[in-house]
């Protein structure tokens, strides 16, 4: 498999070409729902799509001189869940929010400041449930500088960007395990610097680049 190195134009260009352009509803018949499940050395039972609980998050890419950076936080340790972990701004979708892209953008206003009138929406990736019970949509976006960002240290405790280009190659993709209620699970990671993307967001990151490779 090739490593994609796109610059920003071109990372849009063919995600407006390859990504969904509505959000994938619940039972879509046609678009699989990816997930922790996909990658499992033994055979797991597809999570219950509708019972899962709802989020979406966004997967937000930044043009800068010297290529594209993805916009990723790490969650803060005083969290319940997740704590320290790496993630895409995003949270559970409210009732008054009506798209998984609104609950998106509030969200990651919330979450780190970033108004969402500096975000271009390109599309959507395939909904990815997680082992946890949730269903996330990934709204994929160019967020144009300059910007500035507030964080909410009560849930974020780092806002950083990681370039495109190692994110979109996959030779950076490993494939890690741990045993976790009982049975050995396996995921994506792709350790950058001191920071360690595994987990969901990690296969949201796969998935997107086998949706633009493909």
């Amino acid at each position: 498999m090739r490593a994609l190195n796109l610059t920003a134009e071109e990372f849009a260009d063919l995600a407006k070409q390859r990504l969904r352009p509505e959000p994938p509803s619940p039972g879509d018949m046609i678009a699989r729902p990816r997930g922790d499940h996909d990658l499992q050395p033994h055979p797991v039972p597809l999570p219950d799509e509708k019972a899962a609980i709802p989020a979406a998050v966004l997967i937000a890419i930044v043009p800068r001189p010297d290529g594209p950076t993805v916009l990723l936080t790490q969650r803060a340790a005083s969290l319940r869940s997740h704590s320290s972990q790496v993630a895409f701004p995003g949270g559970r979708v409210d009732a008054v929010d009506g798209s998984p892209l609104i609950t998106a953008l509030r969200e990651t206003e919330e979450e780190i400041g970033l108004p969402r009138a500096r975000v271009q929406t390109l599309g959507f990736l395939d909904a990815y449930l997680t082992g946890t019970g949730y269903r996330i949509v990934p709204v994929v976006a160019l967020v144009e500088p300059p910007f500035s960002l507030i964080l909410n240290a009560h849930e974020v405790e780092a806002a950083f960007e990681t370039p495109l280009s190692f994110l979109l190659d996959p030779a950076n993709h490993r494939r890690e395990g741990r045993e976790w209620q009982g049975l050995y699970r396996t995921y994506y990671a792709m350790p950058f610097g001191d920071r360690y993307i595994w987990g969901a967001t990690a296969g949201m990151i796969r998935n997107l680049y086998e949706r633009l490779a493909d």
